[in-house]
């Protein structure tokens, strides 16, 4: 699913549509390229756009389409460069997307997971001549995020790999925005340049709250931005419902503050990915479904892999971060926040759909 706002003066129109990423290796990268243009907010027409996948399709079963074929179709369309931030890439359409961008001149740089790095598709790309920088820290380098033309921001829960794109359920955020591009490129610059990952990265997000076409979005860098502070202040001042899907939720503080509200009167309903629950990984499962409240695993055989918070139906936490102290305190994740009632909305059809397919306790 795909929904696309676009606002002109008071007009709001919607269309919604069915559609369906060793360091030892890695050359090393001191400078920066710079671009033959400069590319200001003033010059963007600004888009917010949402994707899901969809396991059960045909398409995906034959590894077409989707928004993987809508993120390779973007890169196709690249003019000055291309930045991206993959905890790992097998996908053989973005892995041609991104060479045939660098032949045509297009700056291709990358930064990802160093234990992903081994991947026949990352050694293509380094074979081409394109800089694959790895993290080389025990902690992860969990970012999912593509930059192009330094004006336009890929991100959500969807890795760059078959699974990720065919065979999980996943979300992928498409931002056209100069603002919102500035803050991912400081992030990736920081990584890609300085050599700054988890522990090591610096409190930089020139604009974390910011609107695109009107809409609020908040942008937000883990470990050192403090996630966790805002997810809890958002969670706890919901008035209405939140409904997540939650790959992995074990964070001793965002599960308590769900439970609180929920105890407090308000409508709480998720779903979680069964194999993690199954890990037995100190889940707040146990503690949900004991308060007796509407949680469920998922029924996909593969992953249930958004990382999902919707709160009061306006509302939309998405990004790489899982809901975990790792994810706060160590990895390198990136999140967005969206504050729009037709996001929602679309978020809420996904979870519906999920849930409907979950198994019920």
């Amino acid at each position: 699913m795909k929904i696309r706002i676009k606002r002109r003066g008071q007009a709001i129109i919607v269309l919604v549509v069915i559609s369906l990423f060793v360091s030892a290796c890695a050359p090393a990268v001191t400078d920066v390229v710079p671009l033959p243009v400069t590319v200001t907010p003033s010059t963007v027409t600004e888009t917010l756009e949402v994707y899901f996948t969809d396991p059960s399709s045909p398409h995906a079963r034959d590894y077409e389409g989707g928004p993987a074929g809508t993120l390779a179709a973007a890169i196709d369309n690249a003019l000055l460069s291309v930045d991206v931030a993959a905890y790992s890439l097998n996908l053989w359409s973005i892995r041609d997307a991104l060479i045939h961008a660098s032949q045509r001149g297009v700056l291709v740089r990358m930064v990802m997971e160093s234990d992903n790095m081994q991947e026949p598709e990352v050694q293509d790309l380094l074979q081409a001549g394109i800089p694959v920088i790895g993290d080389r820290q025990e902690s992860l380098m969990h970012d999912k995020f593509v930059i192009i033309d330094r004006t336009e921001v890929w991100t959500g829960s969807m890795n760059f790999t078959v699974a990720g794109a065919y065979r999980d359920n996943n979300n992928l955020v498409f931002v056209r925005s100069g603002q919102v591009a500035e803050d991912y490129l400081s992030e990736f610059e920081e990584m890609f340049t300085e050599d700054r990952f988890g522990a090591y990265s610096l409190f930089n997000t020139s604009s974390p709250e910011l609107t695109v076409n009107r809409i609020p979005v908040e942008v937000y860098f883990s470990p050192e931005d403090g996630v966790a502070e805002r997810l809890l202040e958002l969670i706890g001042q919901a008035e209405e419902s939140i409904y997540f899907m939650a790959f992995s939720l074990t964070s001793n503080d965002i599960g308590p503050a769900m439970l609180e509200r929920a105890q407090a009167g308000i409508t709480l309903s998720g779903v979680m990915d069964a194999d993690q629950v199954d890990y037995g990984r100190g889940s707040e499962y146990d503690s949900f479904l004991q308060a007796g409240l509407d949680v469920r695993l998922d029924g996909n055989d593969a992953l249930m892999h958004h990382k999902v918070i919707v709160i009061d139906r306006q509302i939309v936490v998405t990004g790489s971060y899982n809901f975990t102290a790792s994810a706060e305190e160590s990895n390198d994740e990136n999140v967005v926040i969206i504050f729009d009632p037709k996001i929602a909305a679309a978020y809420l059809d996904e979870f519906q759909r999920i849930y409907d397919q979950a198994q019920v306790p």
